[in-house]
């Protein structure tokens, strides 16, 4: 049974933006840093020192929560930190320790081995870049054999097991940063020994490490994955792909790896969209968080752990189930994603077929430019009768569909007509976003205008697609290309 908890409050540093600032460590201090807001200190983590699988010593943190019981198996957090921070500062700019006290996890934050940067195979381009960089951005680089800081995890899980009653099927990894790329790491050679993982703002940026000759490179099979992407992420100096392209590789990769061969469910809630995929091994989550620079936000870790970690088990067998999340993962109950110039539209959390094609429009300005326009707006336009098969409302055409009627479920009639940017609405007028068009029999009106304005739902456009939907939701880059996708049935795959 979850306990309750609340926020305890903390003193702010407002005018402190240090990445990591030491004044943090055992106090009441919080600090906002590039969006990176902190929780007060905790006051149950405790910190260690012990070698660890090196020759040297390791140093991680415990927290365990008030609740926790050794007669009863308990759930297990790695949570790796980004780089140039350290476990207790993963532990404040999470909602780790929070989530421990709600449903009984133990939560570890190890430090990395050295130089508070986690050690990470890499390519030869790599390996060359690497070299040139200034020492204090230089990356730990090295084989997995020689790898200190997987030899550090594997024998601090061990550790851990003989020290607490720890549900061996239940044991997890989250990683920010230089961390994510380190638990994707992990979860490549030795994922077998964990439940799922998750990662933020990093992943693994070069996709070649992830293919040889267009095949998959795994040493530890399926395993649940979670990727969190800021959309404004950007890429490490050393890296050959652009952002949207990393994350594309990096969703086909583990998509293929645990079998995730069907039509995502989607969900935007505010600034977060989720793409919440179905595998025949392992299920998978895409969360991409709107406006948001690298790094994790607050509530990543509670998002996690409530439409994910919490409902997943990895049996004897090496089977992971889903036992049912503390938030289902669910797609959005009501939603539509056009496309421009694509027939196929997303509706009730599958692709359906228009009349037509969609049509992103220009409303322009010419008066008093000599012969010159200027863009005044940019709408997606959809047929008519699709609005109508969406809404569940009756539509007439008249003319060859350059008159059109809607009929509402609140007895309003609507009229548009070819080339008017206006509506009739009950003998009322009303202007549109843009003049309404004719195509093929069939009128077009925009999209955005009918959802804002007739609907009073929320219409949230990135380049050339649309997303409605009954709630607050903001399309951003990497959905988008999903949706894009989806619409044109793209098979996602990789060319490297």
């Amino acid at each position: 049974m979850a306990n309750k908890i609340k926020i305890l409050p903390g003193t702010p540093d407002d005018n402190n933006r240090e990445y990591l600032p030491e004044a943090i460590k055992g106090s009441d201090i919080v600090v906002n840093e590039n969006g990176n807001n902190s929780l007060p200190y905790p006051k149950r983590l405790q910190e260690f020192h012990e070698i660890m699988g090196n020759d040297t010593p390791d140093t991680w943190y415990e927290y365990v929560p008030e609740c926790y019981d050794p007669s009863r198996k308990t759930p297990l957090v790695l949570a790796m930190h980004g780089g140039l921070m350290t476990g207790w500062g993963q532990a404040v700019y999470t909602s780790w320790t929070l989530v421990a006290e709600r449903d009984n996890i133990i939560v570890v934050f190890p430090n990395a081995h050295s130089r508070r940067l986690w050690t990470l195979e890499a390519t030869e381009v790599e390996l060359k870049v690497n070299s040139q960089l200034p020492d204090e951005i230089k990356q730990n680089l090295a084989p997995n054999d020689e790898n200190p800081d997987i030899k550090f995890i594997l024998a601090l899980l061990e550790y851990l097991k003989g020290k607490y009653n720890i549900d061996e099927e239940r044991i997890f990894m989250q990683g920010m940063s230089n961390g994510n790329m380190f638990t994707s790491q992990f979860a490549r050679y030795f994922g077998d020994k964990l439940t799922a993982v998750s990662g933020a703002g990093g992943g693994t940026p070069n996709p070649r490490l992830l293919y040889k000759n267009g095949k998959l490179i795994n040493h530890a099979g399926p395993i649940g994955m979670w990727i969190s992407i800021p959309e404004k992420n950007g890429c490490p100096p050393w890296c050959e792909f652009d952002d949207l392209t990393i994350y594309k590789y990096t969703r086909v990769y583990w998509n293929e790896l645990n079998g995730c061969t069907t039509d995502p469910e989607i969900s935007i809630v505010g600034e977060h969209a989720f793409a919440f995929y179905k595998g025949e091994k392992a299920d998978n989550v895409f969360l991409e968080i709107k406006n948001r620079d690298h790094g994790q936000t607050l509530d990543e870790a509670a998002l996690v752990w409530d439409y994910y970690f919490s409902g997943l088990r990895r049996k004897p067998d090496g089977n992971i189930i889903d036992e049912g999340s503390r938030i289902p993962r669910t797609g959005d109950k009501f939603a539509v994603a056009v496309a421009d110039g694509c027939k196929t539209a997303w509706f009730k959390n599958k692709k359906t077929e228009m009349k037509a094609p969609a049509i992103k429009w220009q409303k322009l300005k010419y008066h008093g430019l000599n012969g010159g326009q200027i863009v005044r707006g940019e709408y997606i336009c959809v047929p008519v009768s699709f609005i109508a098969q969406v809404f569940d409302i009756e539509y007439k055409y008249e003319e060859d569909g350059a008159v059109a009627y809607l009929y509402l479920k609140d007895k309003r009639e609507l009229q548009f007509a070819r080339g008017s940017i206006i509506c009739i609405m009950e003998d009322e007028i009303r202007s549109m976003y843009c003049e309404a068009l004719h195509r093929d029999g069939e009128l077009y009106i925009s999209l955005e205008w009918f959802a804002r304005f007739i609907m009073n739902m929320c219409a949230s456009r990135f380049e050339d697609v649309l997303y409605v939907t009954d709630h607050h939701a903001e399309l951003g880059e990497n959905m988008t290309d999903i949706i894009r996708n989806l619409l044109h049935n793209k098979t996602e795959t990789v060319e490297i």
